[in-house]
């Protein structure tokens, strides 16, 4: 038995402590917004956040996120950061297909907890390990963007 705290919650499940943290969440807690994209840790499309920090759960066991906060693109808009960059990805018409969509906010919502003013540069590098195959990687930039403006006004607001 392996407990994991996902999105504030405890869950506990019986499965080899090698299971991908990836199959556990869609296919025995049904948390199906992480998705599948490669299974290698190569396309991002199943980015989750550990503790806060972006992990590619296709290739993390179960055993390696027992005692830390999973957060997964369920939970990622109970925030300031996750509200503002959801926001900005429907004002910029971000998602043509949406399958690497969660993936993608999650990694720009750690960037942006990281970073809260990213250069571009920055912004490259923390999304450069997300494939989005119908290629809005322009539009992607520039929702991030917007959103650490909005994150950083009302932080500045306070």
């Amino acid at each position: 038995m392996t407990s994991l705290t996902i999105n504030g919650k405890q869950h506990t499940v019986d499965l080899p402590e090698d299971t991908p943290l990836l199959w556990t969440l869609r296919d025995e807690l049904g948390m199906t917004g992480t998705k599948f994209g490669c299974g290698m840790a190569l396309c991002g499309a199943c980015t989750v956040h550990l503790d806060g920090v972006a992990i590619r759960s296709c290739v993390t066991p179960i055993s390696a996120a027992a005692g830390k906060q999973i957060t997964t693109i369920e939970a990622v808009g109970q925030d300031q950061i996750g509200q503002a960059l959801q926001q900005a990805w429907q004002e910029h018409g971000v998602p043509q297909c949406g399958y690497c969509q969660s993936g993608q906010i999650m990694s720009a919502t750690a960037l942006l907890r990281e970073t809260p003013k990213p250069s571009d540069q920055q912004i490259r590098e923390a999304m450069s390990g997300n494939i989005c195959r119908c290629g809005t990687y322009t539009r992607i930039h520039a929702a991030i963007k917007q959103a650490a403006g909005v994150v950083s006004a009302k932080g500045a607001a306070k």
